[in-house]
């Protein structure tokens, strides 16, 4: 079974635990897209919350209505993917760079279910993925050299401007086993907006698209 079949399997594993006539939050990425894709038929009188315009223009475009975190207040359950995401629950987000949105909707939500296929769930993170950091442009430079010296190369993801108007930096060399230390380190660097690792407020359950069905975690 191919990536994409596997997302689908998640994705509608997820759709059992949206609450009706509700406000939610939704993340950003392709196995969130195959949940919205599975909501366009019938949203269940859902409203959400966005993590990002390209979502929001999704979620529209499903007949589902975008409001704003501002008005919605707490929110029942935040449904994203991941980057990477370990079995105590602990993630890499930032690929699609609106990790500072996904943080924020996150943190809003009593519960947090992340979405993916078996292909993202490591032992340690950042063994495969980079860790995406959210950058106020001005201060780029300042904090990829930070960074160096904390033994990390970090690459500019020029490509790339958040739905913010910042900038993402890459980092790979990161010691992650303390993802929870590292976050909390790396967010007094000044610039720093965002990290992308999602470990002071882990997901409350993953579900895990295999070969054999979902593995809820």
């Amino acid at each position: 079974m191919n990536a994409l079949e596997k997302k689908k399997r998640a994705a509608a594993a997820a759709l059992t635990w949206l609450p009706r006539s509700a406000t939610i939050g939704m993340g950003t990425g392709s196995t969130v897209n195959c949940l919205i894709e599975a909501l366009a038929g019938n949203p269940l009188g859902l409203r959400a919350v966005a993590s990002s315009e390209a979502t929001g223009a999704r979620l529209a475009a499903a007949g589902i209505e975008v409001v704003d975190l501002n008005t919605a207040g707490d929110l029942p359950l935040y449904v994203d993917g991941a980057d990477e995401a370990t079995r105590r629950r602990h993630l890499i987000k930032g690929g699609g760079g609106a990790l500072t949105r996904e943080k924020i909707v996150a943190e809003a939500a009593r519960e947090f279910i992340c979405i993916l296929d078996d292909s993202k769930l490591v032992d340690t993170l950042g063994r495969c993925h980079p860790l995406p950091i959210e950058v106020i442009p001005m201060a780029r430079e300042l904090v990829a050299r930070r960074l160096a010296r904390l033994g990390a190369c970090s690459e500019w993801r020029r490509d790339c401007v958040t739905d913010n108007g910042n900038h993402i930096l890459d980092v790979r060399g990161l010691e992650l086993a303390d993802p929870v230390g590292l976050e909390a380190e790396l967010d007094q660097i000044p610039g720093v907006v965002t990290v992308g690792l999602f470990a002071r407020r882990p997901a409350d359950v993953l579900l895990v698209g295999t070969d054999e069905g979902v593995e809820e975690i």
